[in-house]
């Protein structure tokens, strides 16, 4: 249930009893009003300790609410539905038994709405006791649900009040980390987990926005402590703990299955990382991305963007988003088309990782980036070319794809399995980088002139990409636009220059003559 917008406790006074005799007036006091109805106040001085100013006192009324509102859900004494106010509910003709489920589901709404704030309070004592009293109201929530609806057409799960405990978990002013570790333990049953997932992202999308994306650097941390705690099973017959059961549908429940906790996992994590984070969290995130994140997620591939973002930082953020990327190429089968900002990746991790990889790999992705390049941009192609080539050079036993020995027997037919998921398998070093020598034909003078390199032994030096990392479309087309042009058309005949000066020679030589 969603906590009340407004708290009805009503008390003359506030006690000051020590917490041993508290916790005995407390005790008392729930039996009474489970023993009969007439005790029904007793419940405002039981609230009245949640106020209370003493650690004790507040923990012992935890208990007894927990008590006490518990065994009312289980006898089914709280109102159902939507709630009157409070002043119309007590009047009217409403029998005795509406008016005392009405007035007792008002002050379970005040109760959870002290708990929830307890959530935020100083001691951690007081947060703990908060936190299991409101997870012990969801399961007897589920069990026993407040909302009147035909539970034969739906699930009964506390949505809001989980909702709002995370709400209160993830606040911007004060570190969690502490509480959100003890909350990791209800992170153990498949639908409280489920429905975690879908309230952090939830929440983060609107307090994001609310800041406009700006940092918020404590609220932050606490979003990805409790995120980092959050593991999805890796097989759907390890989803066996919940902390309600749907009875005869439970199978049909979307919460049973793993597909739908690896897109809500998924959804979790991309709408927090879309935003921008401190610079210390890209850190955190990266070294866990390959063991807690990545095996988590239904598609792995769609974190390119934030490794993007993260490579933008510089620093140990850059090379550890590199190694994300190298994860996803090589654990994770991400097909890189070939455009500058990833073949720009690509150049990077060949100088990270690619030198003590087997020959066969180097030579299977050698002979993929060759294939991609066929239907690559001019700008993609200025730099996969060079970058084939230092691969080549860093790994000679590849040189067979450049000098490879042709008979007459020979077929025509590229034995190379484009499709062929393992690299063992692909037949690369079998095939040859005759796509190279296609683009030699290419359309743009530079590509292929860079193609025309293959034709000659490559030397041994590498060759340095970094100019053309960075180059554009717009970049490409404005050089090629400001080549120096020749002004002169060169002719096949000399320019005729002072031909009447000329003329007047050869006459002035005949008349000298005659």
């Amino acid at each position: 249930m969603a906590p009340a917008k407004k708290r009805n406790v009503i008390s003359a006074k506030t006690p000051e009893q020590s917490g041993k005799k508290a916790k005995i007036d407390l005790n008392t006091k729930v039996e009474n009003v489970l023993e009969s109805r007439k005790n029904a106040n007793d419940v405002f001085d039981i609230l009245e300790f949640l106020e209370s100013r003493k650690e004790k006192d507040v923990v012992n009324a935890v208990n007894a609410c927990s008590k006490l509102f518990t065994t009312l859900l289980e006898k089914n004494e709280l109102f159902l539905g939507k709630l009157p106010a409070e002043d119309e509910a007590l009047s009217g003709s409403r029998s005795a038994d509406e008016k005392y489920s009405m007035f007792m589901r008002h002050r379970y709404n005040s109760c959870v709405e002290m708990l929830l704030e307890h959530l935020n309070h100083e001691l951690h004592c007081v947060k703990e006791s908060a936190l299991c009293c409101l997870m012990k109201f969801a399961a007897g929530e589920g069990q026993h649900p407040l909302e009147d609806l035909d539970w034969n057409e739906h699930y009964s799960f506390p949505r809001e009040l989980i909702q709002a405990v995370v709400d209160r978990l993830l606040t911007k002013t004060t570190d969690n980390s502490l509480l959100i570790s003890r909350f990791q333990e209800f992170l153990e049953m498949e639908d409280v987990r489920y429905y975690v997932m879908s309230s952090i992202r939830e929440n983060v999308g609107k307090v994001m926005d609310k800041n406009k994306g700006a940092l918020v650097p404590v609220y932050q941390n606490n979003v990805f402590t409790l995120m980092s705690n959050i593991s999805v099973p890796s097989e759907e017959s390890e989803l066996t703990t919940f902390m309600i059961k749907q009875e005869a549908k439970h199978e049909d429940w979307k919460v049973a299955k793993l597909n739908e906790h690896k897109r809500a996992f998924e959804r979790m994590w991309l709408g927090f990382l879309k935003y921008k984070l401190p610079s210390n969290m890209y850190k955190k995130i990266l070294v866990i991305l390959h063991d807690s994140i990545l095996p988590n997620m239904s598609k792995p591939t769609l974190m390119i963007d934030f490794l993007s973002a993260a490579y933008e930082v510089g620093g140990a953020i850059s090379l550890l988003a590199l190694n994300g990327l190298f994860v996803l190429i090589h654990q994770h089968n991400l097909n890189m088309r070939l455009h500058s900002d990833s073949i720009k990746y690509n150049s990077r991790l060949n100088n990270l990782f690619l030198f003590h990889l087997p020959v066969y790999l180097v030579a299977a992705f050698a002979k993929r980036l060759a294939r991609l390049a066929l239907t690559a941009p001019p700008t993609a192609l200025l730099l996969v070319l060079p970058f084939i080539y230092n691969l080549i050079r860093r790994h000679p036993s590849c040189r067979i794809l450049i000098h490879k020995p042709s008979t007459q027997d020979e077929s025509v037919e590229d034995p190379y399995l484009m499709d062929e998921e393992d690299p063992a398998q692909c037949r690369a070093l079998e095939s040859s980088l005759w796509e190279i020598k296609t683009l030699q034909k290419h359309y743009h003078p530079d590509v292929a002139k860079a193609a025309v390199s293959i034709n000659t032994p490559l030397s041994g030096q590498e060759e340095d990409i970094t100019e053309v990392l960075e180059i554009t479309t717009y970049e490409l087309m404005e050089r090629d636009l400001k080549k120096s042009r020749i002004k002169s058309v060169p002719l096949e005949f000399e320019t005729a220059t002072q031909l009447l000066n000329g003329v007047g020679d050869v006459l002035g030589q005949h008349f000298c003559l005659d």
